[in-house]
């Protein structure tokens, strides 16, 4: 398991009316829940006009695609380089984790949103939606290839092993998160064929598991 490298980075600016209002909605899903929070509850915790809220985000559903963003570009600002011979699992081994280190801030907000969402199919499916495109680019950062058959199906089993990790995450009181490590790289292993360079199907151009 490789994941030498994967914390550090910048030191934080000053965080932008997106950041305040992403950060202002998690605290307030935290303590009241997903359908207690209103946005006028979220502009007020942020210290901003509603209409300021409007143009940035105008609905909570797009509030938590924004946060999925600011997530994506945190694991993709200045990730540890590649070292030679490094599989291409370890590779996205050390992106999903980085993912769980930015999320460690939020895990209350998290663990709230997973018992409610369900009861809201629309912002579930928003969120499932969000989802695959952050594992297509987690992909994409690794260096595997998401295009045709092969790439959707690597992309859901990426999502399906990273939720997977997700509820041992939520439990995982380790300072270095081993649970986590340990339930990822199984679960990484397992579809660790999709995640290589496959050879092409004669019949119809598209790879094919190594």
């Amino acid at each position: 398991m490789a994941r030498a490298g994967r914390r550090g980075g910048r030191p934080a600016a000053s965080p932008s009316e997106a950041d305040r209002i992403i950060g202002a909605a998690l605290a307030l899903i935290a303590t009241n829940g997903w359908r207690g929070v209103s946005l006028a509850a979220i502009a007020a915790a942020a210290e901003l006009p509603i209409l300021r809220l409007y143009r940035t985000f105008p609905s909570k559903q797009a509030i938590l695609w924004g946060f999925h963003r600011r997530v994506d570009e945190m694991v993709m600002t200045e990730p540890p380089p590649a070292e030679p011979d490094e599989r291409p699992r370890d590779r996205l081994f050390d992106l999903l984790m980085r993912r769980f280190d930015a999320l460690q801030p939020h895990k209350a907000a998290l663990e709230v949103l997973g018992r409610e969402l369900p009861r809201d199919p629309l912002t579930a499916l928003c969120v499932g939606t969000s989802l695959l495109r952050s594992m297509r680019w987690m992909l994409e950062a690794a260096d595997i290839p998401t295009g045709g058959v092969r790439g959707v199906v690597a992309t859901k089993l990426a999502a399906a092993a990273y939720i997977s990790a997700m509820r041992i995450w939520q439990h995982d009181a380790s300072p270095d998160l081993g649970r986590t490590m340990a339930a990822l790289d199984a679960r990484l292993r397992r579809i660790e064929r999709w995640l290589r360079p496959g050879r092409a199907d004669s019949r119809n151009g598209e790879p094919l598991p190594a």
